[in-house]
């Protein structure tokens, strides 16, 4: 009997949407949203575009002829929920009430369970969400930050680290709960974790900028310096926020979080004056300098997650948009290349990976778990 699975993955101006049939992917479409489309939601949570969403989403299924009982299982991109373990949960009533609440924060994320819930009423089928970036898997020592009120926290790129590992460890020929791997994600942000056994026992907290500074974000900070800013008159906290995810790292240097423009222009000299690249004051080689910066944090932090490992690592698996990057890939691999071989696995497929969870789930339906 064939296994067909849609995936939605809502993100703030779009929806990405899958449908997979035995693990091949039949067709698929990003609904984009305009600013016009959204102005009537503004200023008020996500789940306002619930029906909106949810309304394009039924017309997407009707094109393509999928009607009630043609769906095996219906997964979301995981929200914004409590701390949890990695895994596929059903989405049960607790789940879609947090969900809605935006317990941990308003995020676009959160509609991917509502919106699989919603679906799955009409379409008979179950619903699922997989490895949100709040999974946290975290060992107690890891949790310490020096600031009782201020413990470390994890939040990263959940979804493609578990899918990347599950592939690096089939590529050594072990099942991923027998591997300890040392995984980064590197997109607009960057997390780097330490995976023992089918757990994340300690990654930088990616989506508030710690660990390395990243196209995006500002990464650790020399922390006297921090408060100096945060104190000294001349920014807001908004100002500061902004300087350490969205304005900060290599656009707070460049003008650009376009890592590919960025590698072009050192690579050739090539301009792309779209990407916001302030090419009269920075020369090709101080892009190449601040590039390798970038890979030089990385690489400290990869060698951090092998002391956290006590230096026995299968493999270090390079992910993500930065992954593309041969020159980057060249320095970390120069760097910490010793400590175990390098697997590469550039981009991130969520759709593959949220159909691959779904799968897991129907295929063993214990293993899919609850949220309580």
């Amino acid at each position: 009997m064939d296994q067909t699975i849609l995936v939605i993955n809502p993100g703030s101006t779009s929806d990405d949407i899958g449908f997979f049939r035995n693990g091949k992917q039949e067709f698929s479409k990003v609904m984009r949203y305009s600013p016009p489309d959204l102005k009537p939601f503004e200023a008020k949570p996500i789940t306002a575009q619930l029906e909106f969403r949810k309304k394009l989403l039924l017309g997407f299924l009707k094109e393509n002829n999928i009607l009630p009982g043609g769906i095996s299982a219906i997964i979301g991109r995981g929200g914004l929920v409590r701390p949890i373990e990695s895994g596929t949960y059903r989405v049960g009533p607790k789940l879609l009430e947090d969900l809605r609440y935006g317990v941990m924060g308003d995020h676009s994320s959160n509609l991917g369970g509502i919106l699989a819930h919603e679906l799955g009423e009409l379409y008979k089928a179950p619903a699922f969400i997989a490895d949100p970036v709040v999974v946290d898997e975290l060992e107690p020592m890891a949790r310490y930050s020096g600031m009782p009120d201020n413990p470390r926290i994890s939040i990263f790129h959940a979804l493609n680290h578990k899918r990347v590992a599950r592939l690096a460890a089939r590529q050594l020929g072990k099942a991923y709960e027998d591997c300890r791997l040392i995984v980064m994600h590197g997109g607009g942000g960057i997390s780097v974790g330490a995976h023992r056994n089918g757990r994340v026992v300690d990654v930088n907290n990616a989506l508030d900028g710690e660990g390395p500074f990243t196209p995006q974000r500002s990464g650790g900070v020399p922390s006297g310096g921090l408060a100096r800013l945060c104190f000294g008159g001349k920014y807001t906290h908004a100002d500061m926020k902004l300087k350490i995810k969205g304005r900060g790292g290599m656009v707070a240097y460049t003008g650009t979080s376009d890592m590919l423009a960025l590698e072009k222009y050192i690579e050739t000299g090539a301009k792309d004056p779209a990407c916001g690249m302030d090419y009269e004051k920075i020369s090709r080689e101080q892009a190449l300098e601040l590039r390798n910066a970038m890979a030089y944090q990385i690489a400290k932090e990869i060698g951090a997650m092998a002391a956290v490992l006590e230096g026995k690592v299968d493999a270090l698996v390079l992910t993500g948009g930065l992954a593309y990057d041969k020159g980057l890939v060249k320095f970390i691999t120069d760097r910490v290349g010793w400590i175990a071989q390098v697997l590469l696995f550039p981009g991130g497929d969520e759709k593959a990976a949220l159909c691959e969870a779904a799968a897991r789930a129907l295929e063993n339906p214990a293993s899919a778990k609850e949220y309580n």
